[in-house]
Formats: C-alpha cells, structure tokens, sequence
C-alpha cells in the first residue's frame, strides 16, 4: 500500500508537489510515532521528521511536482492528481530494485486518480493515517525548500516567508512588484492583474 499526500494546491505562486510514502517495516510507526499531519508541526520538527524519515530504511517514497506554468494550463486539482502520479512513477522505480508492487492507494483529499490500482480516498488522512502523514511531511518540506530558493531569484517576493500563500505580505508585495514568472496567474486574486 502506497500512501499520498500533497503540499502547494492553495499558494499563488510556485509548484504543486506531492509524496508516496510506503512503510516498508510494520514495526516503523512505533519508532517514530509522533509524526502527524506536516500542518500542525512547526517547521524546526518538520525538517527534523524529513530527515529520519528520508533515509529510514523502512519507509520508500517518491516525489512529483508539477509547475505553476502546468497548473495554470490544468487547472490546481488536475496538477495535484499529475503530481501524485508522478509521485507514484518515482516509488515504483525505487520498488522495482527490490521486487515489490504497490497493489493499493491511500489519497489524503476527496478525489481518486486515474489508475488501474484499487484506492481510497480519505479525508485529512494525513491526521488519520501514519504513511499519509510520512507524505504530508515529505511533500511540505520539498515544497518549502524548493519556495526557499525561488526567494532567491525573486527576492522582492518575501517566498522564503509566505512560501507563496495568500498573506498579508504576500499581497502587499503583489501590489509593490505585481507577478513574477512563478505566479499562478489563473488564480483568482491574480486574474484581475493580467
């Protein structure tokens, strides 16, 4: 079973990116049992979990991104299902070198992706579920790094901040510099500006 999460559907600015987690060691959770939904965590113990979990040797999982630019084209929900699929391509690569098939889906959210594997959808299964919640982190964190070095680009921006969601600052800045390149320009508060 293969579990999902994604970081980035409500930001203006910047990818959508989501993780599969796998537990791999039934026995995982009891070591590392405090990890939760990546929202309610602080992101000192954020980046704590991402670094245990990442290399713990009973947990697999995949990334998928998927761009501001493919978003705006797809619209937010069909570039987080793309996401999660890509997500899922990079687990199975991993899984591939040890001989396991993922045969089921855990989706944090309402929807189901278009695949021919069994899956269910739950609601805030990042707080109900351990593997959901292992993607939630993953996921959150590679979106945060990855926000940290578009502020180096955009520094204007204040992205290593708001990480590019709808703030106070975020939408002082908007109206001082207007978009940059990483904008989601389809998103509403932003519609009106293009």
């Amino acid at each position: 079973m293969a579990c999902f999460d994604e970081a980035g559907r409500g930001p203006l600015a910047g990818p959508v990116v989501a993780a599969a987690a796998m537990i791999k060691d039934p026995n995982c959770k009891i070591r590392i049992s405090c990890v939760n939904d990546s929202k309610k965590l602080s992101a000192k113990k954020r980046q704590e979990f991402y670094r245990v979990l990442t290399v713990h040797p009973g947990i697999s999982w995949g990334m998928g991104k998927v761009s501001e630019r493919i978003i705006d084209k797809i619209n937010i929900l069909e570039a987080t299902k793309l996401a999660m699929e890509r997500a899922l391509k990079s687990l199975n690569r991993k899984l591939k070198t040890a001989n396991r098939k993922i045969d089921f889906l855990v989706l944090d959210g309402n929807f189901k992706i278009d695949l021919p594997i069994p899956q269910k959808s739950i609601v805030k299964a990042d707080e109900k579920v351990f593997s959901c919640a292992v993607a939630s982190i993953i996921a959150k964190v590679t979106r945060d790094r990855i926000m940290e070095r578009c502020h180096k680009k955009y520094p204007q921006y204040g992205f290593d901040k708001h990480k590019g969601y709808f703030t106070k600052l975020h939408r002082l800045l908007l109206k001082r510099h207007g978009c940059c390149k990483i904008h989601r320009k389809t998103f509403r508060p932003l519609k009106k500006n293009n």
